[in-house]
C-alpha cells in the first residue's frame, strides 16, 4: 500500500489549508474525490485486505470520503462569508440620521374613514368583524332572500369565478355567517371591499368599499336605525348632517329604504358627483326580512333587527370633498398624499 489512510488524511488537510480560491477548492475535490481521486483509489486496495476486514475497511474509506467532502464544503462557505464581510466593510457608510428629503407617508382616505367609523360604532357597543372577498352564491344571495332566477340579481352585475364562487357584490354577504356566529341579541359591523361589473364614472366604480351593520334585539324599529345613522354621520362630519329616507327595494329587508346624504361637494346644489340631484346615495337599509333572520338561526317571534350597507367610498368623498370616485383607486400619489394622519 503506497500510502496509508491516515497519511492521506493528513496530506488532504495540508492541501486544504493552502487553498483559498474557488478554483483551488474544485481542483482539491477532483484530486481526492474524482473517479481517479486518491480517496477513491483506496478502494482499489480492497483485494489486499483480509476478507474479514474488508467491510470495516470499506466503511473507513467511505467515512474519509464524507469527511473530505464536508471539509471542502465548509471551507467554501467560510471563503464566501469572508468575501461578503470584505465587501460590506468596503461599502460606503451612510448616516441614517440624515433627513431623507421624502414626504411623510399617508393613509388612504377610505382607510381613515373606515377607522373613524369603526371607533364610533365600537363606542356604541358594536362588534367589528371581517369577512372573505370571495364567497359562494348561498351567502351572497340565497341566504339574503334572493333565490336563483330572482329579478333582484339583475340589480348587481356579478363577477363569477370558474369554480362557481364569486366576488362579493355587497357586505351583506356576511350577514348569515355573523348571525350564526353570535346569535341574538347582536350588534356588529363588518367593513369590506365589494365588486360589481359595471361601467365607471364620477360616482361609480367596479371596486368599492362598504360597511355592513346589523342590530338584532327585542323591539328594534326604524327609529333605532335612524338614530344610529344620524349619530355616526354627525360624529364623522362634526356637525349635523342633512339626510333623507326614501323607500327602496332590497329583498333582504322589509321595509327597505335608501338613506341619502346632502352632497357635501356642491352643498346640495347639484354636481357630477351627485348626478346633479344635490343628494348622494349613502346607505341602503331597512328592517331585516324574517326569511333572512330565520336563515341565520334567529327566532323571529322574539327578535327583530335592522341592517344597513354604508358606502365607505362615498362617505370618504363627502368628508374630504373628492369629486371623482375614480381618484380613490387611481394610485395617484399627488391626489392621495394629502391624507396624513
Amino acid at each position: 500500500m503506497a500510502i496509508t489512510m491516515e497519511e492521506l488524511r493528513a496530506q488532504f488537510y495540508e492541501h486544504l489549508q493552502q487553498a483559498h480560491a474557488q478554483e483551488a477548492f474544485e481542483e482539491l475535490r477532483v484530486r481526492y474525490l474524482g473517479k481517479k481521486g486518491e480517496v477513491t483509489g483506496l478502494l482499489k486496495n480492497m483485494g489486499a485486505i483480509a476478507p474479514d476486514k474488508r467491510k470495516e475497511y470499506g466503511q473507513m474509506v467511505n467515512a474519509l470520503k464524507d469527511e473530505v467532502e464536508s471539509s471542502i464544503k465548509k471551507r467554501i462557505e467560510e471563503a464566501h462569508q469572508r468575501e461578503l464581510e470584505m465587501r460590506i466593510a468596503a461599502t460606503e457608510r451612510y448616516d441614517l440620521t440624515l433627513p431623507s428629503g421624502l414626504s411623510e407617508g399617508s393613509y388612504h382616505p377610505i382607510t381613515l374613514v373606515q377607522r373613524e367609523v369603526e371607533q364610533i360604532f365600537a363606542s356604541m357597543g358594536f362588534t367589528i368583524e371581517d369577512y372573505d372577498e370571495i364567497v359562494d352564491d348561498y351567502h351572497c344571495f340565497e341566504a339574503l332572500n334572493i333565490p336563483k332566477h330572482h329579478p333582484a340579481r339583475d340589480m348587481q352585475d356579478t363577477y363569477y369565478l370558474s369554480n362557481g364562487q364569486l366576488l362579493k357584490t355587497h357586505t351583506s354577504a356576511a350577514q348569515n355567517a355573523i348571525m350564526r356566529k353570535y346569535g341574538a341579541p347582536l350588534r356588529a359591523i363588518f367593513p369590506g371591499r365589494c365588486f360589481r361589473n359595471e361601467s365607471t364614472d364620477a360616482c361609480h366604480e367596479n371596486t368599492f368599499f362598504q360597511m355592513e351593520g346589523i342590530m338584532i334585539d327585542e323591539n328594534i324599529s326604524i327609529s333605532n336605525l335612524i338614530y344610529f345613522m344620524k349619530t355616526m354621520l354627525s360624529e364623522v362630519f362634526q356637525r349635523d348632517v342633512k339626510v333623507r329616507l326614501r323607500p327602496g327595494f332590497f329583498p333582504f329587508v322589509e321595509p327597505g329604504f335608501e338613506l341619502d346624504i346632502s352632497c357635501a361637494i356642491c352643498g346640495g346644489k347639484g354636481c357630477p358627483s351627485c348626478k346633479n340631484s344635490g343628494w348622494l346615495e349613502l346607505c341602503p337599509c331597512g328592517m331585516i326580512h324574517p326569511n333572512v333572520l330565520k336563515a341565520g338561526g334567529i327566532d323571529t317571534d322574539k327578535y327583530t333587527g335592522f341592517a344597513f350597507g354604508l358606502g365607505l367610498t362615498r362617505l370618504a368623498m363627502m368628508k374630504y370633498g373628492i369629486k371623482d370616485i375614480r381618484d380613490l383607486n387611481s394610485g395617484n400619489l399627488k391626489s392621495l398624499d394629502q391624507f396624513v394622519k
